[in-house]
């Protein structure tokens, strides 16, 4: 993959999400700066999206860890690097952790 397919696919990615997070109904606020997407909690907790370019990988951390996904074109999919879970689970589980609320999440 190039960095510029690369860059393309995180950009859809954050996009979705951001998109979904509007249809939140707990007080959250999210912004996204620099290719950082911060999700801030009602609770004071954040949920974090990096983009790492050098290593191709998008990453997560929330108040559980930080999770590293590499992008499955195969599947189409961005998945754990270790344990190949998806970034779709792992993203609605810290969702409902950190704001008490369902939120599905289709990224």
């Amino acid at each position: 993959m190039t960095e510029s397919e690369f860059n393309d696919l995180v950009d859809n990615t954050l996009q979705q999400i951001e998109e979904r997070l509007d249809d939140a109904d707990s007080d959250i606020d999210y912004l996204i700066s620099g290719g950082v997407l911060t999700i801030k909690c009602e609770n004071g907790t954040q949920i974090i999206f990096t983009r790492q370019t050098p290593v191709l990988q998008l990453w997560l951390a929330t108040k559980d860890g930080g999770f590293h996904f590499d992008y499955d074109a195969d599947g189409q999919q961005w998945l754990r690097d270790s344990g190949k879970t998806p970034l779709v689970e792992m993203l609605n589980h810290a969702y409902v952790t950190q704001t008490g609320e369902h939120l599905t999440f289709d990224c």
